[in-house]
């Protein structure tokens, strides 16, 4: 029986650090990893596929933004992941929309560091219903997203 295939796609950052703490789905499915290329990370052996650094306040970011859509259309057709789960932000949003676009199973956890707010992307993934899980890691983000699934932190 063919296993199914999780693409797990964050930010580079602490938003990578908290995606890292999935790693041990590769014992049950197949995994690959998808973040921002940056000088820190650009040899990561654990990594399978980079897009686009990106951030909201430059001025491409429009330009960026389309390209990183772009480049996550190729990675999700090359790879056909059957789940997508991401810890967030701005370089998971298009990977996001393609999965819901093509029916695929998305999982988006908010952000650990998030405790009184919700993040920008959260919100945009959790109104758009985007998700097909929405997990929050502490209960007071339950005030932002009622919906939302509280199982406790990722660590």
């Amino acid at each position: 029986m063919k296993r199914k295939k999780i693409c797990l796609i964050s930010s580079s950052g602490g938003h990578f650090e908290q995606l890292l703490m999935l790693r041990k789905l590769e014992e049950k499915y197949d995994v690959f990893i998808t973040t921002e290329k940056t000088k820190y990370n650009k040899n990561d052996k654990k990594i399978n596929h980079y897009v686009m650094q990106v951030n909201r306040k430059e001025l491409l970011f429009p330009i960026k933004m389309l390209i990183i859509l772009i480049e996550s259309l190729y990675i999700f057709l090359k790879e056909k992941p059957d789940v997508i789960i991401s810890t967030g932000v701005l370089a998971a949003i298009p990977m996001l929309f393609i999965g819901h676009f093509f029916k695929k199973k998305v999982i988006y956890i908010e952000s650990f560091a998030k405790i009184n707010s919700p993040t920008m992307t959260g919100k945009l993934i959790y109104k758009k219903h985007i998700a097909d899980r929405f997990y929050v890691q502490w209960e007071t983000m339950k005030e932002f997203y009622p919906d939302a699934i509280y199982l406790g932190g990722i660590y």
